[in-house]
């Protein structure tokens, strides 16, 4: 299982550094998206009062340009595990050297409590645990989590959608899932590279143990067309994790 995983972190790496010079312009139609979450994260960061923000997964820096560009006093630093991407936010995004450290969501170099606010966007469907990752965020974070990312149960027809919630509760998703992928467990694309199916619900029970007040606001076309739960609505969310509630 281990060279597995070390094999499929290995192909998510070199999928990143050799697109790196490519990849801005690769999900440049994106960018209307990446812009409408880093409005709403400013928000967030205002709502607490925010100071210092850590971005997990921070690629190329378009999220952390954002930020510098928007609010200038704020004290923002990122983590990326691929040197090709934090040379391309320095070179072509114009991020200032050690701004994005080199490391790993499962391995975060900082210490206890030392981020008011940490976020990643779009990263914990490139994971194979991301509870891992999110109990990393959650130690360093102060105040606030915040992780947008995929729902897997919003996506799809109806039928499609349910019967994924029915798998998933009857705990046979990860069988069906192992058999759709053909023993891997991900599947590999070429605008996203290494994925694996993943929903920000499913890292709910991790969340639970430290948040004190949780916000979901649906992305990607959320917008309820029935009174279903968002949990069948939205095939993006944002999930903003608050230690104390306001």
């Amino acid at each position: 299982m281990t060279r597995k995983l070390d094999q499929a972190v290995e192909i998510q790496r070199r999928y990143y550094t050799e697109s790196a010079a490519s990849y801005d312009d690769m999900h440049a139609q994106e960018s209307d998206d990446t812009l409408a979450k880093s409005k709403l994260l400013h928000a967030l960061v205002r709502m607490v009062e925010a100071r210092t923000v850590l971005d997990v997964g921070a690629g190329t820096g378009r999220g952390i340009r954002h930020m510098l560009d928007a609010m200038p006093d704020l004290s923002i630093r990122g983590v990326e595990p691929v040197a090709a991407l934090i040379e391309q936010a320095e070179k072509k995004n114009g991020i200032p050297g050690g701004v994005i450290v080199q490391g790993t969501g499962e391995a975060l170099p900082f210490a206890d409590a030392s981020c008011d606010v940490v976020c990643s966007f779009s990263i914990l469907h490139h994971v194979a645990n991301p509870d891992a990752v999110i109990r990393e965020m959650l130690r360093v974070a102060r105040k606030m989590v915040v992780i947008a990312d995929s729902n897997r149960f919003g996506q799809g027809s109806y039928a499609a959608r349910l019967l994924k919630l029915a798998l998933y509760k009857a705990k046979l998703w990860p069988l069906v899932n192992y058999l759709k992928t053909g023993g891997k467990g991900y599947r590999i694309t070429p605008g996203d590279g290494l994925a694996y199916s993943y929903s920000v619900y499913d890292s709910f029970d991790c969340l639970a143990e430290w948040y004190g007040q949780l916000i979901l606001i649906p992305l990607e076309g959320g917008k309820a067309k029935s009174w279903l739960h968002p949990l069948l609505n939205s095939p993006g969310m944002i999930v903003c994790a608050l230690k104390e509630a306001i």
